[in-house]
């Protein structure tokens, strides 16, 4: 089985003293894992020093050093604690929800959630993947859908799986200058892709105009929980563009 690549990222949510911070995202982590042979490589990223250095972002107690590579023959506990056990009576429905089946394992399923809890500011996401041909596809639960207006959510309400939607570029969000929506094909903007995306997106749309395509792949009603509400597949082009590789993703460990 080959190696997956999943990002951790950090929200610079609240600052000590009870402060709002800048709500800005930072890749702060980088988790290699091959499930098949039980090996699973945990390194921080330059984004977690940027993330120090503008919002003053400390180590994780598992993780206390910044220049160390840490190994471990099982899923470290930060990423283990964001997936419900097999155990439960309701994984088969929490699979269903995620869209997958029942052989998925610890990494498709983080890569699916998102691993988000309301007990922290913490987000997992995967490494997008280029083919050869310079092609992605990317999944992604809808984000933002709770405020978009009464006439978008009632839309959202009547997505059917498979229905095709718009990507658009927005350059004027207040929280984060730059978003890109999702719109559905009579033009209601019924939510957004995540910021972790958006500049390869972006890249994706500058590069490869009128060649990216978005649809819905499932509409999860309640009592599934609000952040997997609606799970969107887009697929696009790159010639040019690596994804995923900045500064910020770039691991403080080389290989």
């Amino acid at each position: 089985m080959a190696t997956k690549t999943l990002f951790l990222s950090w929200q610079d949510a609240e600052r000590e003293g009870g402060q709002s911070g800048s709500r800005r995202w930072f890749p702060i982590g980088q988790l290699d894992a091959d499930v098949g042979k039980s090996a699973y490589r945990f390194r921080y990223t330059k984004g977690a020093e940027e993330a120090t250095k503008l919002a003053d972002f400390p180590p994780l107690p598992e993780f206390p050093d910044f220049e160390r590579n840490y190994e471990s023959s099982e899923l470290f506990p930060i990423f283990q604690n964001r997936i419900i056990t097999p155990k439960r009576p309701d994984f088969a429905e929490y699979l269903r929800v995620l869209d997958l089946d029942e052989n998925a394992d610890p990494i498709e399923i983080l890569s699916a959630t998102g691993g988000r809890r309301v007990t922290d500011t913490f987000e997992v996401f995967p490494k997008l993947a280029k083919d050869t041909d310079g092609s992605f596809v990317c999944r992604f639960f809808l984000h933002g859908w709770r405020y978009v207006s009464e006439p978008a959510q009632m839309r959202l309400n009547s997505l059917n799986r498979g229905e095709k939607l718009y990507v658009a570029l927005e350059l004027t969000n207040p929280m984060t200058e730059m978003a890109v929506q999702i719109q559905t094909t009579d033009y209601q903007m019924i939510g957004w892709a995540p910021q972790y995306l958006v500049n390869d997106l972006t890249a994706a749309m500058a590069e490869s105009p009128g060649k990216y395509e978005a649809h819905v792949v499932r509409v999860n009603p309640q009592p599934a929980p609000s952040r997997q509400r609606v799970l969107v597949e887009m697929r696009s082009f790159w010639e040019d563009h690596e994804p995923m590789s900045g500064l910020d993703f770039q691991p403080l460990v080389p290989d």
